[in-house]
């Protein structure tokens, strides 16, 4: 008896406390400075599947959930972005490229456009030995401003022209005949060698001439035009345009090529550091072989009148006709032939490597400032109806 009595006085007591704080007479809380959301029994703060009765729901702890709008969506770059992308990788693959090999490319180019036949490697390292003692360390890069004035635009537009190229013809796809892959190289050479032409004629004019007049990208070109003509500025085009043709497009295929035999023998995975580098030496090495006796007409034709002896290479069947008719196959149109075999596997090991890292991260870098732009334009709110609301 006495335990129910102490229950129902208890009871009474609650009701009188639930009354009082229910009662009109007393005091309203003060206002929160901060508006707080409703605790009601929403879909934003109830658990359960959706086909879940009302009252075996389980309500959470804590305010109901905020939504924050449809989930992000996974942002792909468009087709204007992926060429600044290959446009900025490839100038910088083909600059450091140029960078490392430029001495042994200047020697190269030297003896390429002397008659002499009796080229050998030595002499080569002696000339570029003789130039250093002479003429200081860095007469050795002397013309690669001009190097890089056109390798720059050259690379740039030729690895962005050869992605746009493969996305064209579907290089990438199974079904896609294998010579695609070359064609798209061969294009892309063609590209970027018609464009940048008169720089690489500029280029060969310094590397192979010492006059003070020949020091700079400009006296180059005011002198030629106002000796030569507009035209002289594209003599050796058309041998360039074959050769180009042939490097590219054979160096792409085969770089192509054993990325995706090293692929295969990673069971699937990403080729390796040292994988891209040979694939990428391999390409230039075969690549440049093949293409190497156009090679020898362009840079006779590009230097002849500067050198005294545009008479004799004035046009490019008779260049190639003189070249093997007084200096044979092996001492004249595959002359410097040995130094090639080292700095054409060297760069293009470097050219194929870095393009191949630096593209795409440059492309997750886009791709994670433009979600990153996004995660702020979401999160900042924008008002509507005269409600502050997130976007």
């Amino acid at each position: 008896m006495q335990g129910s009595e102490n229950e129902s006085v208890s009871l009474r007591n609650n009701d009188k406390i639930s009354a009082s704080r229910l009662s009109p007479s007393s005091p309203p809380p003060p206002p929160s400075r901060y508006p707080q959301p409703p605790l009601n029994m929403t879909s934003s703060n109830l658990v359960g599947p959706p086909d879940t009765p009302l009252g075996a729901l389980k309500m959470t702890s804590g305010p109901p959930r905020l939504s924050s709008g449809p989930p992000p969506v996974r942002y792909e770059l468009t087709n204007a972005e992926k060429i600044l992308t290959s446009l900025t990788a490839g100038a910088v693959a083909g600059g450091l490229a140029k960078t490392v090999i430029a001495p042994l490319d200047r020697s190269k180019i030297f003896f390429q456009t002397n008659e002499t036949r009796n080229y050998r490697f030595r002499y080569a390292i002696r000339w570029l030995r003789h130039g250093y003692r002479n003429e200081g360390l860095f007469s050795l890069w002397r013309g690669n401003s001009a190097t890089m004035a056109r390798i720059l635009p050259y690379a740039a537009i030729q690895f962005m022209s050869h992605e746009q190229y493969k996305s064209i013809l579907r290089v990438e796809e199974k079904e896609t005949p294998k010579v695609y892959r070359w064609f798209a190289g061969a294009m892309a050479g063609i590209t970027g060698q018609l464009l940048t032409y008169p720089l690489d004629k500029v280029r060969a004019v310094m590397a192979v001439t010492k006059t003070p007049e020949f020091r700079s990208i400009s006296t180059v070109l005011l002198k030629v035009q106002r000796e030569e003509g507009v035209l002289a500025l594209y003599r050796g085009l058309a041998p360039s345009m074959f050769g180009v043709m042939l490097y590219a497009g054979t160096s792409f295929f085969i770089f192509g090529t054993l990325k995706g035999a090293a692929v295969q023998h990673n069971g699937g995975e990403d080729p390796t550091f040292i994988q891209r580098v040979l694939a990428g030496a391999v390409a230039g090495l075969i690549g440049q072989t093949t293409s190497y006796p156009l090679d020898i007409v362009r840079r006779r034709m590009q230097t002849g009148v500067s050198l005294g002896k545009g008479s004799k290479y004035s046009t490019a069947v008779g260049t190639f006709m003189y070249v093997l008719r007084y200096e044979g196959v092996l001492e004249g149109l595959y002359k410097g032939l040995s130094m090639n075999m080292i700095k054409g596997p060297v760069a293009a090991g470097i050219t194929f490597t870095t393009f191949d890292y630096v593209y795409p991260a440059l492309c997750r870098t886009t791709v994670c400032v433009h979600n990153v732009l996004d995660l702020v334009h979401r999160s900042v709110p924008t008002e509507v109806g005269g409600k502050y609301q997130k976007s």
